[in-house]
């Protein structure tokens, strides 16, 4: 290992991504291409020890290159393409200096051995990523937490496969975010297998540890499961008992499910708001009640696995693209479903929106306020409004195309303007301008 203090070469720009947002985190030079994890998890010590080989493309000539990893994992060792290099593990970054300069264009491997004792990473949105529940563990990394439990590129636009390997004590179950390859009990420890072969972004890999029973949500379409515990099975039941409905109504308005799974799990610990994640969403018990109170947060977070999770904002400024859609598709099921229509919904929230300070742009809300409920509900009036322009069938036309157009791709917002403009037979400039770029709230829209 480097000493602190001594520089590891002069790659210009390695150690930062190109998110405005948060360019501490993410790193440029390169993209990455495969990460596979081999992970043995001690549940009642909260210890984990690591083994991640990334796999990664050069985008410039690289002296030396850095990944994100939290400072409660230590590094032991670190190898590029099998060679030993100097490294420097400080304040959330691992900079590495390979043994022979990478070129433009090459493919490298970089090898990594670590352990520790993972915690969430703090910050102004609390604690995100890796955490410990009361008998088990939930991770939940939006935006900046995938550090916390292995060593990345932690920038949205950064997606990649992952193969994952972890081993924990045989009395729990485990969930990854991704495609269950196989399953090997041994003397007291099950070790599990999970691939994500759908380019993913690191903040939306999951682990969830628990003692959980698996339950199918529906015995039709898309393979839908949950993980839940016996006290929530009663209430479980009623709540989720329309979302092969949800699942069905989605599909027709956005498009084919695009993962080939989705696992919705239920802790036995209150959780302050649902996660979501590639092909999986994460409830507290807190959410259930036996009265579908909180059923528009099952459909926002099904919602994401169209609009975040296949397709992925490339920066943070563009998040209205992942939560204002998720949050008209609670609009949108509520009027298939026989609630308030989306007219009324627009009405109701235009009106909250209204009582607010005119403050938050849309299309750029600032890091502070990338989680601002105005930027939701505004996102979502946005979309209403962009219907009501258009008219029923173009709207939804462009919305499916939208999602086939660039599924398991990353998107912008400049990207969905072109995009719609192809579907009107008008400018779409001015609509844009107003409920996007501007502060001020312009009049409510009706879908007639």
């Amino acid at each position: 290992m480097t000493p602190p203090g001594i520089p590891l070469g002069a790659t210009p720009g390695a150690d930062r991504s190109t998110d405005p947002y948060l360019p501490a985190n993410g790193n440029g030079g390169y993209r990455v291409l495969h990460y596979d994890l081999d992970l043995d998890y001690r549940v009642v010590s909260n210890r984990l020890a690591g083994r991640a080989v990334v796999t990664a493309r050069a985008v410039q000539p690289l002296s030396r290159f850095s990944l994100d990893l939290g400072p409660r994992l230590q590094v032991r060792d670190v190898r590029v393409d099998g060679r030993p290099a100097k490294f420097d593990h400080r304040t959330g970054k691992l900079r590495i200096k390979p043994e022979r300069p990478i070129g433009y264009g090459a493919t490298f491997k970089t090898e990594i051995r670590y352990a520790g004792k993972p915690g969430p990473v703090s910050g102004r949105w609390g604690d995100i990523g890796w955490d410990e529940l009361s008998d088990g563990v939930l991770v939940a990394s939006q935006p900046n937490g995938s550090s916390s439990w292995f060593p990345c590129n932690d920038r949205p636009g950064d997606k990649a496969a992952f193969l994952i390997t972890i081993t924990v004590a045989s009395a729990y179950t485990v969930l990854v975010t991704g495609d269950l390859v196989s399953k090997r009990r041994g003397a007291g420890a099950t070790t599990w297998v999970y691939e994500r072969d759908e380019p993913t972004a690191p903040y939306l890999m999951s682990v969830q540890i628990g003692r959980y029973e698996m339950v199918d949500l529906t015995t039709a379409g898309v393979r839908q499961r949950a993980a839940i515990t016996p006290r929530v099975r009663a209430a479980f039941r009623h709540d989720f008992g329309r979302h092969g409905e949800i699942m069905k109504a989605m599909q027709q308005l956005f498009g084919p499910y695009p993962f080939r799974e989705y696992v919705v799990v239920i802790t036995d610990d209150d959780l302050d708001d649902p996660v979501e994640a590639q092909g999986m969403a994460v409830f507290g018990r807190n959410h259930l009640d036996g009265r579908r109170t909180h059923e528009r947060l099952v459909v926002h977070e099904l919602a994401h696995q169209w609009f975040g999770n296949s397709l992925t904002v490339a920066d943070w400024r563009h998040i209205w693209l992942n939560e204002g859609f998720a949050t008209y598709a609670e609009w949108l099921w509520s009027g298939a479903s026989g609630g308030p229509s989306t007219n009324t919904h627009a009405a109701r929230w235009h009106a909250w929106v209204a009582a607010q300070p005119a403050d938050v742009v849309v299309a750029d809300p600032g890091v502070d306020r990338m989680f601002d409920p105005l930027v939701y509900k505004r996102g979502a009036l946005a979309l209403h409004a962009l219907r009501a322009k258009v008219g029923e069938q173009a709207f939804f036309t462009l919305l499916r195309s939208w999602v086939a157009e660039h599924r398991h791709g990353t998107v912008t917002t400049q990207q969905f303007r072109e995009h719609a403009a192809r579907y009107s037979g008008a400018s779409l400039d001015d609509l844009f301008t107003a409920w996007l770029d501007s502060p001020a709230l312009p009049p409510v829209p009706r879908v007639l």
